[in-house]
């Protein structure tokens, strides 16, 4: 009998070694299920992170929406199973929230999914011509704009029902979207165009274009008076300026003090820039050097004055609405005026947390009230 016993002992310690040892698909373990029963939080600001947000990559927090308190410390609340854990390419290109219509919204490359922000259950997805990419919506909550997935068009959806209402042709290879403060303009860049496209979203029809940018335009962020465009495009480490209401390409602004070196996603120097709330100051990423570098946006062109070393390649960067704090991609959380990194996003099991996909939320009374948004923008008030 000691024999079998010791043998069985063996075995049920390598399964539970193995099982350590696993890669992170999202699961809780059996001692964290109480976080992730389906509760309203408490009032206060919390950060919503969709995961897998780099790629697929699960090492970096699984799958799901981690949300974290920002006024405890950041810390980690609970996880929200992700329903898009499901889909064959489950790597989320998008995230956005609103307060009127009380939902999340991810998209991953082949569907576009809404959550409802009480109950974090699933009310409807949607598989949306040609795919999806990262997505933005107007702040009345009635509608999204939603890229297909790096091809020729955008898909303008009811943000209530999912229903598909027009398409916008740019054949630009539709990919990331910004929409002005005002609700009144959505801009739409492409990874095969030099041009930001700009729509009316009364008429969902294209009115302008800002260009021609130096190469295809990448990640980007406008101000708070959509009346300047902060433009990451092809091959610079730095950003490019673009008048929105001329149409002209004003500055090309370069990170001085590094070299541009090997990126290993996205394939550009900087893939991820963004303005303080108070729009004073332009952060802008650089993966090759593993920094953030940070301008003064009061003077023109803006000028270099700081960098921030990072844990990884970062291919992101935004800020909590009331611009205390700074996300970069790779998961710290940054004190934008010290420019201190003072914590590390970290899982329910202590694992590291990057993600480019992240919103911010506010609830009072038991109700989502505000939110942010993935792209740094700019909220200085006239």
């Amino acid at each position: 009998m000691q024999r079998p016993l010791a043998l069985s002992l063996t075995l049920l310690l390598a399964a539970a070694s193995s099982a350590a040892q696993a890669p992170f698909v999202g699961q809780a373990s059996s001692l964290s299920n109480p976080i992730l029963a389906a509760q309203p939080p408490k009032d206060g600001r919390y950060l919503y992170v969709a995961e897998p947000g780099v790629r697929d990559y699960v090492k970096w927090g699984g799958v799901g929406v981690l949300v974290f308190d920002i006024d405890n410390n950041h810390a980690f609340v609970k996880r929200i199973p992700g329903p898009h854990a499901k889909d064959a390419k489950i790597n989320v290109k998008g995230v956005c929230a609103s307060p009127v219509t009380k939902k999340l919204y991810l998209t991953t490359p082949v569907k576009l999914f809404c959550l409802d922000l009480l109950t974090e259950k699933l009310v409807w997805e949607k598989s949306l011509p040609l795919g999806c990419d990262r997505m933005s919506m107007t702040p009345d909550g009635k509608v999204l704009y939603v890229p297909s997935y790096e091809k020729d068009t955008w898909n303008v959806v009811d943000a209530q029902t999912g229903d598909l209402i027009e398409t916008i042709v740019t054949k630009s290879g539709a990919h990331n979207t910004v929409v002005s403060r005002d609700g009144a303009r959505m801009f739409l860049a492409g990874l095969r165009s030099p041009y930001l496209d700009v729509a009316d979203t009364k008429t969902h029809k294209l009115v302008q274009r800002v260009g021609p940018f130096k190469a295809p335009i990448r990640p980007f962020t406008v101000n708070a008076a959509a009346t300047r465009a902060y433009c990451c495009v092809n091959d610079l480490l730095g950003f490019e300026i673009g008048d929105i209401q001329t149409g002209k390409v004003l500055h090309r602004v370069e990170v001085a003090g590094v070299k541009k070196g090997k990126v290993e996603r996205h394939g550009c120097p900087s893939h991820g820039v963004g303005l303080t709330p108070d729009e004073t100051e332009v952060w802008v990423v650089d993966a090759a050097n593993r920094k953030i570098h940070i301008f003064d946006n009061t003077v023109s062109p803006p000028k270099q004055v700081a960098s921030i070393d990072l844990r990884e390649q970062p291919g992101w960067i935004t800020f909590s609405v009331d611009g205390k704090y700074a996300y970069p991609s790779t998961g710290e959380v940054i004190d934008a005026k010290t420019r201190k990194i003072l914590l590390t996003l970290a899982d329910e099991e202590g694992r590291p947390v990057h993600s480019e996909k992240i919103v911010e939320i506010h609830f009072r009374g038991g109700e989502p009230t505000l939110t942010g948004d993935q792209f740094g923008v700019g909220r200085k008030s006239k």
